[in-house]
């Protein structure tokens, strides 16, 4: 019986090639350029990348993010510039550089004008800072720890087990002695142009931040541990890249095609980016001037699904983003197939339940109420995420089994090693130190070691798995849907106690349930193009933990200048006062007050989302021709794919009938358009984000919200 690849397995083996699959033409592959390009490459990898003026840039800009995009996400509720891991704001600056600045500063001197590398340092910098501040940032602390006390009420009595299970470092709405700091949370939501009172806010901001760049720490160590294995070792796609690099292609060799890089030159390119500007500006123009006509890309399903049994599917609706169709189409098909495929075959699910007597469109959510509900989808997915996890982990065994045996200096290093912007035995200790830390901070904060422990696991657990996706799948945004605590305190009945439930609830809301923006994809992603364009990667690291740290610091001012001024009222309302920001009480409350009889049934949908997650990979290891993915059905409930889903199957559809009735080379020449509609559709974002701030406009959405 075959087993599965190890990571000491060559790159290029036949089981490494049926996991991985990377699509043709996929990042970073030399296969098919000549000895003239590859001798021209060889002088673009020897401009730096970091330099000083890429430093200074690179901090301005995170400064800027810090104080602009909790304006756009927050205050105007427009397209966001982060919030996505091929994020707006990132390919706005590479736009800027390579049409603005450079033509200028070449006007001075051809010397002074950014180099590829530098170019792309400052995207990768970018890829940090505008994620940090924005919608899925870590900066949703700061409503978190607060809403719960602001929405406390007779009848809800959330303060009786707010106040004494809650230490008074935790949150400015408790005094010292423990009791609630009413004028501190009232003067946020209220607002007024309030001064904000440094006093209570001082010791939280400080606490919070210490276990945040913590956490980024271990992030930053577990990129680096994970880069080779799925860069070199699996060869994944990671098809968010491929924008950047078509963009900066021969920006250093300006005769390929005048000032700029020869993807301007594509007039196929050109087709697909019109027809983006050309939706995009009549439906925005139709936002300021309802007689001009627009393309609809919403057709909303629910009026014509009232009837049972299609009535319990619940929201199902046909959006196509531009942004999300471009990107699908670089996709292997399996993997595109199979994240629109498993998001139908969970509205199945539910028409099947209902058939079977459940109603699931009548019962709660199940991650932290009561009842049977959608628990048969959830618990699945919960499954999946360790069963897919857990095969990760076991085909790099070999590549962990190096990195913990140099930590202990085992062994020397091998030759990948002095190119990893940390070596593996500091990589290794800084995780552990890192991860150590967070625990000790966590149990500091009231939660007991063994809650502690599952929650931050459950965390990694999951960040590993959405950081695959992205980088094996492509998917612009990410979340699980549900935070650790949730699925586990179903799992385990009486468990945990109220003493643990309070603060992990909010540590669980903060931190764990809304990871739009978290940051272990940039990692890997940067240290992969980094280490592909031989960008120095130790001064790479310092750079990205700079502009984060600055990036990080203006954005806690600004949301809390934001609150005592405008208002957290006025503020977004899932992110400042709807239920995101009240989900720790309520889902602290449910907990305390036992919340699940049907442990039993939640433990078998678990295996059964186990179980599946296993059947597929071992069949994608065995048999070319498997047509599922396991990305797709971890994917399969939350609301990337509700929102994404029909984008990704035009992406896949273009491609299977291009590549069907074309073949690969129609399928290559074709991608220039694909990737033109996906550059149309971030310009006309930032064209309008200015528009819209300039005029005031709130609600314009043009990336999933």
């Amino acid at each position: 019986m075959e087993s599965l690849p190890s990571a000491g397995a060559p790159l290029h083996s036949a089981k490494v090639a049926q996991i991985a699959r990377p699509f043709p033409g996929s990042v970073g592959s030399l296969s098919d350029k000549s000895s003239h390009e590859l001798e021209a490459q060889g002088l673009e990898l020897a401009s730096p990348g970091v330099t000083p003026r890429v430093v200074l840039l690179s901090l301005i800009l995170a400064a800027f993010f810090g104080c602009a995009i909790p304006f756009v996400d927050y205050k105007f509720t427009n397209t966001f510039l982060g919030a996505a891991h091929l994020p707006a704001g990132a390919v706005a600056v590479l736009l800027a550089l390579l049409l603005v600045v450079n033509p200028l500063l070449r006007l001075v001197s051809q010397r002074w004008a950014f180099s590829r590398n530098e170019t792309l340092t400052i995207y990768m910098t970018c890829l940090f800072s505008v994620l940090v501040p924005g919608r899925g940032g870590e900066n949703f602390f700061v409503p978190n720890i607060i809403a719960s006390f602001y929405y406390a009420t007779r009848e809800n009595k959330w303060l009786k087990f707010l106040e004494p299970n809650l230490r008074p470092w935790f949150t400015p709405a408790l005094t010292r002695d423990g009791h609630y700091n009413k004028a501190v949370v009232e003067g946020w939501y209220v607002g007024g142009h309030q001064p904000i009172p440094w006093s209570a806010w001082l010791v939280p901001l400080a606490a919070w931040s210490i276990v945040i760049i913590a956490l980024y720490i271990m992030l930053g160590c577990l990129g680096v541990m994970l880069r080779a294995q799925w860069s070199e070792h699996e060869a994944l796609a990671f098809p968010l890249l491929r924008l950047p690099l078509e963009l900066t292609e021969d920006m250093d060799r300006p005769d390929k095609c005048g000032a700029l890089s020869s993807f301007f030159c594509n007039p196929i390119m050109w087709l697909g980016f019109g027809l983006a500007v050309f939706i995009q500006l009549l439906n925005g123009l139709n936002v300021y001037y309802p007689d001009v006509p627009t393309v609809p890309l919403y057709i909303g399903m629910g009026p014509l699904l009232t009837e049972a049994p299609w009535n319990q599917i619940g929201s199902f609706d046909i959006r196509v983003w531009p942004m999300a169709v471009g990107i699908s189409y670089l996709l292997t098909a399996e993997v595109s197939f199979s994240l629109w495929f498993f998001y139908l075959f969970t509205k199945f699910q539910l028409i099947a339940a209902y058939g079977l007597g459940y109603m699931p469109k009548a019962l709660p959510d199940p991650i932290f109420t009561r009842g049977f509900a959608k628990s048969f989808v959830s618990y699945q997915q919960v499954g999946a995420y360790f069963a897919y996890v857990g095969f990760v982990l076991w085909i790099a065994r070999h590549h962990f089994a190096h990195i913990v045996q140099r930590a202990f200096r085992r062994v020397p290093p091998n030759p990948i090693e002095k190119d990893e912007p940390l070596s593996y035995p500091a990589a290794f200790w800084g995780f552990v130190f890192s991860f150590s830390f967070i625990i000790g901070w966590t149990v500091c904060a009231g939660v007991r070691l063994d809650v502690a422990l599952a929650l931050w696991l459950t965390y990694l657990v999951v960040a590993i798995a959405l950081t695959r996706v992205v980088v094996e799948g492509g998917l612009l945004l990410v979340h699980s849907g549900w935070g650790p605590l949730g699925p586990l305190s179903h799992l385990v009945r009486g468990w945990p106690a109220a003493s643990s439930a309070v603060p992990g609830a909010f540590i669980s809301g903060a931190l764990m349930t809304e990871l739009r923006g978290f940051l272990l994809p940039s990692f890997v992603q940067s240290f992969k193009l980094a280490h592909d364009r031989k960008i120095a990667m130790k001064p790479l690291l310092a750079l990205i933990f700079a502009a984060t740290l600055v990036s990080l610091a203006f954005a806690l001012w600004t949301v809390l200048h934001l609150g005592y001024s405008v208002g957290g009222l006025q503020l977004q309302e899932w992110w400042a006062r709807g239920n995101g920001a009240q989900a720790p009480a309520k889902n602290a409350k449910e907990i305390v007050s036992g919340v699940d009889d049907n442990f039993l049934l939640n433990w078998a949908f678990f295996a059964v989302g186990f179980l599946l997650t296993c059947g597929m990979m071992v069949a994608r290891s065995r048999f070319l021709w498997f047509p599922f993915h396991p990305i797709g059905y971890i994917m399969c409930a939350p609301f990337a794919l509700y929102t994404l889903w029909f984008s990704i199957f035009l992406g896949w559809f273009f491609k299977s009938l291009i590549t069907r009735f074309g073949g690969t080379d129609s399928y290559r020449k074709a991608v220039p358009a694909f990737l033109g509609l996906a550059l149309g559709d971030v310009s006309m974002m930032v064209m309008w984000v200015i528009i819209d701030a300039w005029q005031g406009r709130t609600g314009h959405i043009l990336l999933p919200n």
